[in-house]
């Protein structure tokens, strides 16, 4: 069997050691006869994986106890109405624009209520995140949203914002790349398929005090309350992607933990983009101190050389690295299951290429 080094920014490459598991137990899991997919949600066999996957990702990240972790569905971008259908309580929400998650996140949330934005990347073609001293005031907000992660325009906070209101992140792209303070946050929601499991799942982290307070009227299924008080099983969860998500937490224990897979995640961004940087043919247009560890786009000097570029990646076995349709140029995702010998066979085409086409 070969794999290719798997560069798509979503749904993303999945370590090889849990895709080996999660095929060994295919059939039979732990001797039971069935697989994860076939069991009920409310017996015992899976109780005790969605139990033990909630208490890896709390150790993993040093969720404090007045937090909840809740496995939702709809994907990040159903957060961005359930966030101020649940916080909102008649106020303004205060959000940071850094690029196009973000805008989306804003216009849906305009669905609902009052939007202030405090800040924005846009007048610079978003290839930074705003310092907080631009940022402006606003009284008594709701709660103040980020993206931690433009997942399209490779642009990441590497620093957490001081903010009285609750701080709200959508951390789809950059969730368990490297520790954080958890305590610092009032809600965390993240889509799987970057670096927690398949797509299907959505995580939520969310502080005790900003459940409960749903606008009236809203569809159950809207309520943050009635999936803490079902512990995410008011109906049927996705149970397979639950238990591989599982997995991956496990895999990222025997690693060392967050603080082990975040040095080797800047190891694996400081080699890549250092090629970029020394190169006269490619370019990131991201502001240094703004990039992501994530998400590298980059362009060529010719965008005529583009199919060129992927045809000869394809051919060596990398996978997925055209940019997203609305910016194009290239994009190479290198999340956590991302083996730096990928990045290294990508950085050698690089300079090939360059030489047979610069």
């Amino acid at each position: 069997m070969t794999r290719v080094f798997n560069f798509s920014a979503g749904p993303a490459a999945l370590p090889e050691e849990v895709l080996q598991q999660a095929a060994a137990e295919m059939c039979d899991w732990h001797g039971t006869g069935q697989s994860v997919m076939e069991m009920s949600h409310r017996g015992p066999d899976y109780m005790a994986i969605h139990e033990e996957a909630k208490a890896d990702l709390r150790e993993l990240l040093g969720i404090p106890d007045n937090y909840r972790v809740l496995f939702l569905q709809g994907g990040a971008t159903l957060q961005f109405a359930m966030v101020p259908l649940n916080l909102l309580r008649g106020k303004t929400a205060a959000y940071v624009n850094t690029g196009v998650w973000s805008e989306k996140a804003i216009k849906e949330a305009r669905r609902f209520g009052g939007v202030q934005v405090l800040a924005s990347g846009e007048s610079s073609g978003f290839n930074h995140v705003p310092p907080q001293s631009e940022w402006q005031a606003c009284e008594d907000p709701a709660y103040v949203h980020i993206c931690s992660n433009e997942t399209i325009g490779g642009v990441e906070f590497h620093w957490t914002p001081q903010v009285a209101a609750p701080l709200v992140a959508d951390m789809s792209s950059n969730i368990l790349s490297r520790p954080i303070d958890v305590s610092r946050y009032g809600l965390i929601y993240a889509g799987a398929q970057k670096n927690i499991g398949p797509a299907g799942v959505t995580l939520l982290i969310v502080r005790d005090d900003l459940i409960g307070h749903v606008q009236a009227g809203m569809p159950t299924l809207l309520d943050y309350k009635v999936y803490a008080d079902n512990d995410s099983m008011l109906n049927t969860p996705p149970t397979y992607g639950i238990y591989l998500a599982g997995l991956v937490f496990k895999w990222l224990k025997r690693r060392g933990g967050l603080a082990a897979i975040a040095r080797q995640n800047a190891e694996k961004a400081a080699l890549l983009y250092e090629a970029i940087d020394t190169s006269g043919f490619y370019r990131n247009p991201v502001e240094k101190s703004s990039r992501s560890l994530m998400n590298v786009p980059f362009t060529l000097a010719n965008p005529a050389l583009d199919e060129a570029f992927l045809k000869g990646a394809a051919e060596r076995g990398m996978t997925q690295l055209a940019g997203h349709r609305s910016v194009g140029g290239m994009r190479a995702s290198i999340y956590n299951a991302m083996p730096l010998s990928g990045v290294a066979a990508l950085v050698d085409y690089l300079k090939e290429f360059e030489r047979s086409h610069g």
